[in-house]
């Protein structure tokens, strides 16, 4: 059994549970109200089931593992054999989030990231990216420079989750069954623990009314350093193309009501993939995603947050932006959509940005 550390307790769950699921002992890190209500009442993951009307729900108080809760101040890493980073970008400098973080540093236990922002010390393995030239895209680069970028690695976060409106916030629902696609560690002791993790899930079923069934959502180790970065096409042609100037739409619409434009961006963003390093097989093609996205009926959360007054949001846009540049290149729709987003922060009172205006 292994101890996996899993900093939030929204979208961290999902992974928390397939773990618990296949016998391991998880700790969420959330504040003090969630960690009252997991640690009195579970957690619950709704899952879809190919070929199975409605969703099943899982309840983590049954499975052979255990999943606990904590906050951030009461969290001492270095008994755990794993962390894994999942929350937004902006959230990792937020006070008691801050010192833990230096905490899991400071220990040297090998950190997965679940992010769609590629952390800074994951950048540093990819030859050829100046990474201190990105600081504008980061909350805060500087929490990240105990961080040794060997035992950092990242996995793209496929799947698409969300907490059901009008439900506790144990409480969370998948829409897109997709895996977490996770690239190696640069030590091989650390790669073979994702891989056994990775085989235990694989193994699990779950009995629901006497039938055994295969849950979705798996954890793949791949041996390319590059596969996460298959998430950049897709978020730059659905997520943040959501953002509009008189408001969000839906995934769905962002890439189908101009496709011709979303093939555009989608192949653009992959060519910069291929030219920092990825293979083609790295990449997902732009057809396997625009069937994925006709399901994607609600704005992407970057969208959802914007809306809703958020001052600070991930900001892949302007990462991949900002990497374009560092190759000589650009893109006119990539532009506007960093300049929509822009707008968008600028409205909700990002001071950052109105400093810099």
């Amino acid at each position: 059994m292994s101890s996996i550390l899993i900093l939030g307790a929204s979208y961290g769950s999902l992974l928390a549970t397939r773990l618990a699921q296949a016998g391991h002992a998880v700790c969420l890190v959330c504040t003090a109200s969630t960690r009252d209500l997991i640690n009195r009442e579970g957690t619950r993951v709704r899952f879809p089931v190919k070929g199975r009307a409605g969703l099943v729900e899982v309840d983590s108080r049954t499975l052979a593992g255990s999943i606990v809760a904590a906050t951030p101040e009461d969290v001492q890493p270095a008994g755990f054999d794993l962390a894994v980073l999942a929350m937004q970008e902006s959230q990792y400098g937020e006070q008691g989030v801050l010192q833990l973080m230096q905490r899991v540093a400071r220990t040297g236990i090998p950190c997965l990231a679940l992010m769609n922002m590629p952390p800074p010390p994951f950048l540093r393995r990819i030859p050829g990216l100046d990474v201190a030239a990105l600081a504008d895209c980061f909350s805060d680069l500087r929490l990240w420079e105990q961080f040794v970028p060997g035992r950092v690695t990242l996995a793209s976060p496929d799947p698409q989750a969300f907490r059901p409106a009008d439900e506790p916030k144990n409480v969370l629902q998948v829409g897109l069954p997709t895996n977490f696609k996770c690239a190696p560690f640069e030590d091989e002791a650390h790669t073979a623990l994702l891989q056994r993790l990775a085989a235990d899930i694989e193994k699990t079923r779950f009995e629901v009314a006497g039938e055994s069934l295969e849950l979705p959502v798996k954890l793949k180790v791949h041996a390319s350093l590059f596969v996460p970065l298959a998430k950049w096409p897709m978020l730059l042609t659905g997520n943040y193309r959501c953002v509009g100037d008189d408001g969000i739409v839906p995934i769905a619409n962002a890439v189908h009501d101009d496709p011709a434009l979303s093939r555009e961006v989608y192949e653009w963003v992959a060519s910069l993939c291929r030219e920092v390093g990825a293979e083609p097989e790295d990449l997902v093609p732009y057809e396997k995603y625009a069937a994925a996205a006709t399901s994607l009926k609600k704005p992407s959360s970057a969208a959802r947050a914007l809306a809703a007054g958020a001052r600070r949001i991930e900001r892949v846009d302007l990462l991949v932006q900002s990497i374009a540049a560092q190759k000589g290149r650009s893109h006119p729709e990539v532009d506007a959509i960093v300049r929509r987003v822009d707008a968008a922060l600028l409205r909700n009172g990002d001071a950052r940005l109105r400093l810099a205006a």
